[in-house]
This record gives structure tokens, sequence and C-alpha cells, in this order.
């Protein structure tokens, strides 16, 4: 309720504001067109007080669009993690009164359990990245820095993620093309995390079909790369530098209906930036994949 407030009075403000400036503007343009043959100086000064206004003009439209879109956003990203975290507690509350009020068997006892077990993982997943969005968006907390092999790092999350989504090494393929161990320095959570949203991405927006590919590879002497590479839903390009940003969802197609939180590549982008890196979006349009790059400095090796 406080930040709705917030934003509302914002929005009344600066309409407020706008309002203001036009009448202002108006009305020195009245006065010019009254005095400005008898008052040299009158003239001068109202030239300089229009650009002043319409100046305040244009930045009060772009705060007020800026403030739009964000409210917007807001919006839509209390509105999906009110679904995410409601169709789990909804789903394992189902299962619950089922177990409590009918006799069922052992087999679809344990049916019941794992579906649970699903449902707690994902409600899990969705507070973790809520938090995880909030710690890794703020600057001032230190980031640990510890030696770590980026290559084993992606391949354990690459295992991990076919075992959590059921897929096989056929349809997440791992590739690794390094001259030597790619070494770099960070943390070792946060990376995972940033790998993980990345590989979640391009499962949830592929297709039918699910084709995804990590790769680690040399960039060159003092770099290395993570590209994760889908042949799913693809992206406009237009919004390819927009991706990025906190609670950002790309408008789809009606065929395609993904939920989420607009948090995921956030949280990769505010990573790599914390660790010196770079991470950017690639796709040739809407139905045709993507692939996501990051580009890691390397770490010297311990001696």
């Amino acid at each position: 309720m406080r930040l709705a407030s917030h934003r509302k009075k914002s929005i009344i403000f600066f309409t407020v504001l706008g309002i203001c400036l036009v009448v202002l503007a108006a009305a020195l343009n009245v006065g010019w067109i009254v005095f400005s043959w008898r008052q040299v100086a009158l003239l001068v000064f109202g030239v300089i007080f229009f650009l002043v206004l319409i100046a305040g003009l244009a930045l009060n439209t772009i705060f007020l669009v800026r403030e739009i879109r964000r409210n917007e956003q807001h919006d839509s990203f209390i509105n999906a993690v009110t679904h995410e975290l409601k169709t789990p507690i909804a789903s394992i509350r189902l299962y619950l009164e089922t177990l409590q009020t009918r006799d069922v068997d052992d087999a679809k006892r344990k049916e019941f359990y794992g579906i649970m077990l699903e449902d707690s993982d994902r409600l899990l997943h969705t507070v973790e990245q809520v938090l995880r969005a909030s710690r890794t968006g703020d600057r001032r907390i230190p980031v640990q820095q510890s030696i770590l092999n980026l290559g084993d790092l992606v391949r354990e999350s690459v295992e991990l993620a076919r075992k959590r989504m059921h897929l096989d090494d056929q349809t997440l393929r791992y590739v690794e093309t390094l001259s030597k161990p790619a070494l770099i320095k960070g943390d070792a959570d946060e990376f995972r995390a940033a790998v993980s949203n990345l590989i979640d991405n391009a499962v949830k927006y592929s297709d039918k079909e699910i084709s995804v590919t990590v790769e680690v590879a040399d960039l060159d002497q003092r770099r290395v790369l993570v590209r994760v590479t889908d042949r799913g839903a693809g992206i406009p390009r237009g919004y390819l530098d927009q991706v990025f940003k906190r609670f950002y969802r790309v408008p789809r197609r009606a065929s395609v209906k993904v939920k989420g939180t607009g948090l995921g590549l956030f949280i990769v982008r505010s990573v790599v930036n914390k660790h010196g890196g770079k991470v950017f979006a690639e796709s040739e349009g809407e139905g045709l994949g993507s692939t996501f790059t990051i580009q890691l400095p390397r770490a010297k090796e311990p001696q």
C-alpha cells in the first residue's frame, strides 16, 4: 500500500508540475506579444525563461513517462510473484487435504509427496530470486573473492539443471573448448545463480522441442566466456538491450506464455558487472532462438 501511494503521489506531482509549466509558458508568450515591442530587456529575459520552461517541460515529460513505465513493471512483478507464490502453495494445500481426508495407497502417496516437494522447490526458488535480486543489485555489499574453476562450476550447474528439469545430455548439452583451466575470481554461489538463470530461461523459452547448449570457451588470453544458446522463442532486436533491466519482460506473442518475475536476467547482469565482466544477448528475431554470452576476466593461476 505504501508503494502504491508513493507512486500515485509521484504521478500527481509530475502531472501538476507539467500543467503549471504549460500555463507559465502560455502566459509568457502572451506577455511577449503585448510588451516585447516596448521593452527589449523583457524580450531577452522572456527568451531565457521560455527556454527554461521548455527544458522543464521536456524533463517533466521524461520523468512522467519513466514513472508510468516503472509502475507498470512493478505491477507486472507483483502479479507474477503473487502467481509464482500462490500456485505452489495452493497445490501443496490440495495434496495435503487429499492425504488428510482420503485413504490412498503407498504408490499414490509417494507420487503426492514428489509433487509437493517439486512445488516447495518452486516456492523456494521464487523467494530466493527476490532476495538475491535485492542483494546483487546493491553494490555496497562486498563480493567474496575466491579462485574458482569456471568450467567445473558451469558443468555442475548444467548437471543440476538436467536433474531438476528431467533433461538428458542431448537436450541440454555442455561443451568446453579451453586451452587451459578457466580460472576466475569471485563468489561461487553468485556465479551458479547467474548460470542457472540463463539455463532456466533457455529451457523455459524453448518451444515444443528443447535444444540448449552451454559452452565455456577461451575469448582471449585474458578473458573467458560462457555462452548459452537455445532454439526457442527468440527476442525481437529492439528489446535486446532491455531484457537485463529489473522486472522487465519482453512482450510476447499470444502463443508464448511463460510465467516469471522478470528478475533472472537482472540478477545475471548484476553478478557479472560486480565481477568485472560483461553480458549481452543476441537473437535474429522472434522465433529464431537466442544466445546469451558472459565475458569474465581470468584470474592469475595460484603459484
